[in-house]
């Protein structure tokens, strides 16, 4: 199968591995969310992709990225939870992965139960020949827990329910809105990973090295 153009350009920027710089602030961080039709990695798929970027602390708004990729059919269910039946514009699967790669680059990929959507956008890429995102990732949830809790919390003893979105974002003062779309959630994460940001500096942490180990 002939790899597409868009691929091979993301796959080079890895040549060396996943490459960031030495301190946080000249990081750049995408912050992403997906919404998929249901919570099986096998059968289920991505209705809709938030993302927005996050670097030197801040947020970059003219980043955000919400897209809607073209769907055969979507389950009652899917459609209750994030309201999306017919949307104009919807992407193919190519022209949503070509815009996806293109705009992910070689930042550091970030979100809330981040392997999960990473499981999904890794078999959106697969059809186009790329078998896994090379970038390097953080999971909010993980970090919160870290910084919170300390670096070798168990977290087979800490209740989910106090390391949701939900519970994090009313903990740090951050308004519910937009919930349940891809863009708002992805908001949502960028507001919580800037608080954890800024916990991590109060707490000596501002090499990429030790906020990723």
């Amino acid at each position: 199968m002939h790899t597409p153009s868009f691929v091979d350009r993301y796959r080079q920027k890895f040549e060396g591995g996943p490459v960031y710089p030495p301190r946080i602030g000249d990081a750049t961080f995408i912050i992403l969310d997906t919404e998929t039709t249901g919570l099986d990695v096998k059968k289920d798929y991505i209705i809709s992709y938030g993302s927005i970027k996050v670097k030197n602390y801040a947020i970059s708004i003219s980043s955000a990225r919400h897209y809607f990729l073209k769907q055969k059919k979507v389950g009652r269910e899917a459609i209750k939870i994030h309201q999306i039946i017919n949307v104009e514009n919807a992407l193919s699967l190519r022209d949503f992965v070509k815009l996806f790669l293109d705009d992910i680059e070689n930042a550091i990929i970030v979100g809330h139960h981040i392997h999960f959507d990473i499981a999904m956008l890794e078999k959106a890429v697969r059809p186009l020949g790329l078998k896994k995102l090379l970038n390097a990732r953080l999971d909010t949830r993980k970090l919160a827990i870290r910084l919170e809790m300390g670096k070798h919390a168990g977290h087979q003893f800490i209740p989910a329910r106090d390391y949701g979105l939900d519970a994090l974002c009313r903990r740090y003062h951050i308004p519910l809105d937009d919930r349940h779309t891809a863009a708002g959630d992805a908001f949502l994460t960028a507001q919580l990973f800037l608080k954890l940001l800024k916990k991590a500096k109060q707490k000596g942490i501002t090499t990429m090295h030790d906020l990723m180990t």
